[in-house]
């Protein structure tokens, strides 16, 4: 995600003007030379000598907001006292908040919802502890746990600042799938730490989302809370990328006739997400897959300080080959990048096989510009929405946390995730696919309820599903 937007935007810049120094007119004069354009003018407070006013600016960017402001801040006679855009305005108090399903009007209720009625209930699950995915907000909550540590493309930025990222992720879940999702951001970088107070808060929660976790820390944490707790632990950096990716991929295939099978695919950055694709289209049957970073090819015959990139070798790469990604991309049929902007070229394009499939990822900006690459390929994907087939997340994680919870799922497994790819794929009809619409909108209602099916299904056909759908709400009544 871009930090700068290339759509017009309004700011509100407010202001305190000594009346006796400068004249509202010259700063008008001024905000017009620059560009900016004068929209809404609000007096907040005035007198004789001094008036405080909220002046609201469309600007063509952050950059030439900034570029105002400088300007702004150079008027004698002039002090600017704050500086918001509508995006700031939505994040005031945060994005989410908590209300009660059922309100509280009169003593009655106050007893039936606290004491001494909820005794009974707790009474209950103290009894059978699983009666807390009933009784409790375990049955629809998730927690989105994250260090900030790889936020979009910032980086390490910390979990204060981490927080509004993890608040948009539980306004998706709710949004999309009906999922309750409360942000935690963890002030510890210590993966031991990150486990264990994971772990001590589980209890709340039906399942758990990590987000924005670095590389290579991101796998053993995950790795670890899979083993140790009995409820769906997602590494959407990770997975959900996958399952999107692997999406596009069956539609594509569509569109040049191969043959998953018998594709050569190479994956250009060999972190998290990179790793989390190659296993995911191994598991989906393609066979010949070759990884590059850094030092090129991902091969058997090196040795790596990287234990992920070890690990990686071993699963890739099948004829293990050498060199640079100039080398091993030639006759390749598909190219996926998570990596950096401008490493994949024409010339490289030009030396795939005939209708080459490129999944350009990188943002804001990906390995090859969109125009650049159009003329050269079959089917072209990125993560941006400004170009067409967008691989996003938010295709795959509120449908499969919705399904893993309905049926009370103790792991998202990768048969879970290939049949969400698949009903993600399938959500494009025959008759709309085409090399500019492989994957659906993230706006297309019919991805969540597909996606929630066949998660369900899959679970239950794997063994890892733990509710009787019919039998638990017929008991719950019954004892009511």
């Amino acid at each position: 995600m871009s930090q700068l937007s290339n759509a017009s935007m309004n700011i509100i810049i407010r202001m305190h003007i000594q009346k006796k120094l400068i004249s509202f007119s010259d700063i008008a004069k001024v905000i017009g030379e620059t560009g900016g354009d004068i929209v809404g003018i609000d007096v907040i407070s005035t007198s004789k000598t001094q008036t405080v006013r909220d002046i609201t600016i469309t600007v063509k960017n952050q950059q030439h907001g900034q570029l105002v402001m400088d300007c702004i801040h150079d008027l004698e006679g002039v002090k600017i006292i704050s500086v918001s855009d509508r995006t700031f305005l939505l994040h005031i108090g945060g994005k989410i908040e908590i209300t009660p399903k059922n309100p509280i009007k009169n003593r009655d209720d106050l007893s039936r919802v606290y004491t001494p009625g909820v005794a009974q209930v707790c009474r209950a699950i103290a009894d059978e502890p699983l009666k807390a995915h009933s009784l409790t907000i375990k049955r629809n909550t998730v927690a989105v746990i994250s260090d900030g540590t790889a936020v979009l493309g910032l980086g390490d930025i910390g979990p204060f600042a981490a927080m509004p990222v993890m608040e948009g992720k539980a306004m998706l879940f709710k949004q999309m799938a009906g999922v309750d999702a409360f942000p935690i951001c963890l002030n510890t970088k210590d993966p031991e730490e990150i486990i264990q107070i994971t772990k001590a808060i589980a209890p709340a929660f039906g399942g758990i989302n990590l987000e924005d976790i670095s590389s290579p820390r991101c796998f053993e944490i995950e790795e670890r809370l899979k083993r140790e707790l009995d409820i769906p632990v997602f590494h959407d950096d990770q997975h959900g990328t996958a399952v999107v990716l692997l999406a596009g991929l069956y539609n594509a295939l569509k569109l040049t006739g191969k043959k998953i099978e018998s594709i050569k695919v190479v994956l250009n950055g060999v972190g998290a997400a990179g790793t989390a694709c190659a296993k995911m289209l191994i598991a989906a049957g393609v066979r010949n897959i070759i990884g590059v970073d850094r030092t090129g090819a991902i091969n058997r015959s090196e040795t790596y300080d990287n234990p992920n990139w070890t690990s990686f070798a071993k699963m890739t790469n099948p004829d293990n080959v050498r060199g640079s990604l100039s080398d091993v991309i030639q006759g390749a049929d598909v190219f996926i990048g998570v990596s950096a902007p401008g490493v994949l070229k024409v010339e490289h394009l030009k030396s795939m096989a005939a209708d080459p499939i490129v999944f350009a990822l990188a943002n804001p900006d990906p390995e090859i510009d969109p125009e650049h690459a159009e003329p050269y390929v079959k089917v072209l994907a990125t993560g941006r929405s400004d170009y067409p087939n967008q691989i996003n997340n938010v295709l795959c994680f509120p449908g499969i946390f919705r399904g893993a919870l309905d049926c009370r799922a103790s792991e998202i497994n990768e048969e879970m995730k290939i049949a969400t790819a698949k009903a993600i794929a399938n959500v494009v009809t025959d008759d709309e696919l085409s090399e500019t619409y492989i994957v659906p909108s993230v706006f297309n209602q019919k991805v969540v309820e597909r996606v929630r099916e066949a998660v369900v299904k899959a679970a239950y056909k794997t063994g890892v599903a733990r509710k009787d759908l019919m039998k638990e709400e017929n008991a719950l009544v019954k004892n009511s």
